[in-house]
């Protein structure tokens, strides 16, 4: 054998073996279809197709004591982009049922089990039932400024999933508020925000999912709170209620020169939810309506509703829905997801 082969050879011996003792999966989803939105905006078209394929990266390997460590990167594309997108990374230990992630890490107050419990169709849409008020996730297009750095710790034991999470959107210090008000080169959001969440599932019957943050996506005094259950009556039928509390999150927090008049109030959110599954066992009725008793220019109802329909396909799914929002503006939607 000459050397050149001999080195080939070794080299591709030591990448199965490093291969053989790694974890790497790619998983994620693809969804198509197309979506109405009523708009007074005569330059955009009402109905649209909208695509998104996205793909979850995960490595990780396990200890001989049991310790798992990995890492996830996220490529998405989303329809209208010229290429697909690169989130920050995420590098996690697990162990015993506790986890302690660093770096772009899923944010306890996103991550709480009933919070977009209203979401319907193949598109996992809300006009009225989610969160109105801003807070970090994990982020799938980027970082747009600072050294942003994130903890998160999630500890499940039995029936009882517990989260907290701690977000520096500048851990450099390069975006210091030297002038203490707020902002920075014209941008606000770089408080430290604080998140906790707790989810419980009692008799397999009753869901229970509590949630706190503070300084919501980086804004000072921008706390929220989220607070729901949701009651399986059978196996096919199961009702829900959701209170969020949208937080302090105003206009003049993204435009520092606003003189007060674009000031909004997003309120509090009521959420009643539930679906049904039919005796075919594939095809799943879900409604919401909620109501906010919020204030802001363009609204024109405390009310919003909708319903929706999901068919399974096994592995892929089919779906639609037909929603108004606080605008009284109509949305509907219908298309395709599959997961892999």
């Amino acid at each position: 054998m000459t050397m050149k082969k001999a080195l080939i050879a070794s080299t591709a011996l030591v990448l199965t073996a490093g291969y053989a003792a790694a974890d790497v999966t790619i998983s994620g989803y693809g969804r198509t279809g197309v979506i109405y939105q009523e708009s007074d905006d005569t330059r955009t078209n009402e109905t649209q197709i909208v695509s998104r394929l996205r793909m979850n990266i995960d490595a990780s390997t396990t200890t001989d004591q049991g310790v798992e460590f990995g890492g996830r990167i996220r490529l998405q594309w989303d329809q209208g982009e010229e290429g697909a997108t690169e989130s920050p990374g995420l590098l996690y230990v697990t162990a015993n049922g506790l986890t302690v992630s660093v770096g772009n890490v899923g944010t306890a107050y996103d991550e709480a089990g009933l919070i977009y419990a209203t979401e319907l169709g193949a598109f996992d849409r809300s006009v009225g039932g989610n969160s109105l008020g801003d807070f970090y996730a994990f982020n799938t297009d980027g970082y747009d400024r600072g050294d942003q750095v994130g903890v998160a710790i999630e500890y499940a034991v039995g029936d009882l999933t517990a989260r907290a999470s701690y977000i520096d959107p500048d851990q450099s210090g390069y975006f210091e508020d030297d002038a203490d008000d707020g902002v920075i080169n014209g941008y606000s959001g770089f408080e430290e925000e604080f998140g906790v969440s707790f989810d419980y599932v009692w008799n397999e019957r009753l869901e229970l999912s509590l949630a706190a943050v503070q300084n919501g996506a980086g804004i000072e005094d921008n706390d929220q709170y989220f607070v729901g259950a949701r009651y399986a009556i059978n196996d096919a039928a199961r009702i829900g209620l959701n209170y969020i509390d949208n937080g302090d999150d105003r206009a003049e927090f993204f435009d520092p020169n606003a003189d007060g008049s674009n000031d909004y109030d997003l309120g509090n959110t009521i959420a009643l939810y539930g679906d049904y599954t039919l005796a075919d066992g594939l095809t799943n009725i879900e409604a919401y309506i909620a109501n906010n008793d919020g204030d802001w220019a363009s609204k024109e109802s405390d009310n919003a509703f909708g319903i929706g329909v999901n068919y399974d396909l096994g592995g892929a799914r089919l779906g639609a829905s037909i929603q108004r929002d606080y605008d009284e503006d109509v949305t509907a939607d219908m298309g395709v997801r599959f997961d892999f």
